[in-house]
């Protein structure tokens, strides 16, 4: 479908519109900035934990962050 992205493992198929999955990329790449830099503009600690329920710890989630930001971006 021209306009669109689709994103498959195995039996599951997640739909997104091109537009969100732009959007989707942008949130994931200033995400990523955000648990990145110091100071006090960074996610706090309490909001890591939130956002991955204590799977990944900041670097993992930032490296996650921009990796599939990237994916999304190439495959836009």
């Amino acid at each position: 479908m021209p306009g669109s992205m689709a994103i498959s493992h195995t039996d599951a198929l997640v739909m997104l519109s091109h537009t969100d999955a732009e959007r989707l990329a942008t949130v994931l790449r200033e995400m990523s900035t955000l648990l990145a830099q110091p100071g006090g503009s960074r996610l706090s600690d309490a909001q890591v934990e939130a956002l991955c329920e204590g799977r990944l710890g900041r670097d993992e989630l930032a490296e996650w962050s921009r990796r599939l930001s990237g994916y999304l971006t190439d495959h836009l």
